[in-house]
């Protein structure tokens, strides 16, 4: 590590993955959107999902002012960042077989729709099977994913495969195996893991490229506007009153 301060080392490992995400992915960004955009189109319905950590950047597109009205989080009890006791379970009910398929079983997701699947290393039994169930129910299935892991780790499904393996589009959001930017001599372990600032800004890229596309089409992106600006509840009602039948955060 160089003499230069920590936080200015996070700051440019951040920037310089943001920027490789920008130039390398730029390609899928574009169909990623443009997939989402067709979806909203055909009148299919959006959702996101992501376990542990990576439910942060499913958590951030999902009823967000600036972002699109139909983006649903898809929830998994006890996976849904770190509030569940102890936190430990959540990792383990990653690695659980058959989880996925008995939530989207209960799920409104249906053919025709979106699904946005967040998972770092792409692993675990979870995220594969979510992509696998999805796709066998007719749902387009974009992945976001550190496609690293897939060549530096095993599996953890039965079937040998990733998330990556599994969808439609794929992100890859260029993390390093272990999630840790930072490395100094009077600390043992690796540090400062930058994956939940490079995923949502995919996500957000993603979310721009959409509704620039629907816009194209003439159809007025269905957008919300933050609550704490004169009139932005009224707007987001008139959302919601449209697209009702397509937003299940409100239920």
């Amino acid at each position: 590590m160089s003499d230069s301060k920590p936080a200015d080392q996070f700051f440019d490992a951040a920037i310089a993955l943001l920027q490789r995400a920008r130039d390398e992915e730029a390609e899928n960004i574009e169909a990623a959107g443009t997939l989402l955009a067709d979806t909203v189109a055909g009148g299919g319905r959006l959702f996101a999902f992501g376990a542990g950590h990576s439910s942060l950047a499913a958590q951030d597109v999902v009823y967000r002012a600036g972002g699109l009205a139909l983006m649903n989080l898809l929830a998994v009890p006890g996976v849904v960042g770190v509030d569940v006791m102890p936190a430990t379970l959540g990792s383990a009910l990653e690695r659980v077989d058959g989880l996925a398929g008995a939530v989207l079983d209960s799920s409104p997701l249906r053919d025709g729709d979106a699904l946005v699947i967040i998972s770092l290393s792409g692993r675990n039994a979870l995220p594969v099977e979510m992509a696998m169930k999805a796709r066998a129910l007719g749902a387009r299935v974009i992945g976001v994913t550190s496609v690293a892991y897939a060549s530096e780790t095993s599996s953890r499904h039965a079937s040998g495969t990733y998330l990556k393996d599994h969808c439609d589009i794929v992100l890859d959001s260029k993390i390093a195996i272990g999630d840790a930017e930072l490395t100094l001599d009077t600390i043992p372990a690796p540090f400062a893991p930058a994956s939940t600032v490079v995923t949502a800004a995919l996500l957000q890229a993603v979310m721009a490229t959409a509704a620039a596309s629907l816009a194209e089409r003439g159809i007025e992106p269905p957008l919300l506007r933050s609550g704490n600006v004169d009139g932005g509840h009224d707007w987001n009602n008139k959302v919601f009153d449209k697209y009702g039948d397509r937003i299940f955060y409100r239920q």
